[in-house]
């Protein structure tokens, strides 16, 4: 579905660089890193508002140069920033842009809208920032796109249609032909429902790879300081000490060797995202 490959772009202050990516059909990806990673330019590439320094974006076997009005039929969005008229009544707004899709089905926006409880008939200016987000997420629905790129949506969501939200996401997924990217800071989310993680850092791709790998690839090893030592340093990716313990992100096989006394869990997310980012840290300080 989604193939991104030698992608750069050049900012102002800013590079996101060599990144590749692939999202098969019918499939979530989760893209996390800290702010000022490069997650919003990278979707904003995928998206086809920026052109990319070098690179390729190759979206159901299609690119830009060649098949863009095809592409941007495919594609359904829900962004932080307004990109709707403040003015015009929902659907309104959804009757006018849906005419720039093949598939936009007035009736199935509805249906959408007294789902996430909208009034259709309510300016866009007069929602909250959450409605507005429910509305750019039914009217993307409603024209049927195979892929759906998410920023950030979930975090302005009340708890109860958050989880109608990811409920929604994973059936679009049910079919094997949609896919999902979603951009988000609430980690927690993906341990539950992505297929695979893609970890930005400073304008680079610390990995991307299914979830599931992550969880043989890594283990979360807390006890005392002098018994996490014991572990080979090459394996260890980042230990930190708390007031009680110490704990460390390590690399895992299936002949690894821990002390008994130590506790052993599969990391999530977060803890892989968070002890990733400070070993760089580290090493910077390090270096400097």
């Amino acid at each position: 579905m989604l193939e991104i490959q030698g992608l750069e772009k050049k900012l102002e202050g800013f590079t996101l660089q060599d990144v590749n990516i692939e999202l098969p059909k019918g499939y979530i990806m989760g893209l996390i890193g800290e702010n000022g990673a490069g997650k919003t330019t990278l979707l904003n590439l995928i998206l086809g508002l920026y052109k990319p320094t070098k690179g390729q974006i190759i979206i159901d076997g299609m690119t830009y140069e060649n098949q863009e009005k095809e592409i941007r039929n495919l594609l359904g969005y829900v962004l932080v920033d307004d990109v709707f008229s403040g003015e015009m009544k929902l659907i309104e707004q959804a009757d006018m842009y849906g005419k720039y899709y093949d598939n936009y089905d007035r009736t199935l926006f509805l249906e959408y809208c007294k789902r996430f409880e909208l009034e259709e008939k309510k300016k866009y200016k007069k929602l909250s920032k959450g409605e507005k987000l429910k509305f750019q997420f039914a009217f993307a629905l409603a024209h049927k796109p195979k892929l759906l790129i998410l920023d950030e949506p979930t975090a302005n969501f009340d708890p109860e249609f958050r989880e109608e939200f990811l409920k929604i996401i994973t059936e679009f997924v049910a079919n094997g032909e949609n896919s999902v990217l979603l951009a988000t800071h609430m980690t927690e989310e993906l341990d539950r429902f992505a297929d695979y993680i893609t970890f930005l850092h400073k304008g680079n791709v610390k990995f991307s790879v299914e979830r599931s790998e992550l969880e043989s690839k890594y283990r979360l090893v807390s006890g005392e300081d002098y018994k996490i030592n014991l572990i080979k340093k090459e394996r260890v990716i980042h230990k930190e000490k708390g007031k009680y313990a110490t704990t460390a992100l390590v690399e895992h096989t299936n002949h690894s060797f821990y002390s008994p006394e130590l506790d052993i869990n599969v990391p999530s997310v977060e803890d892989i995202m968070y002890h990733m980012i400070k070993s760089e840290q580290e090493r910077g300080k390090r270096a400097w």
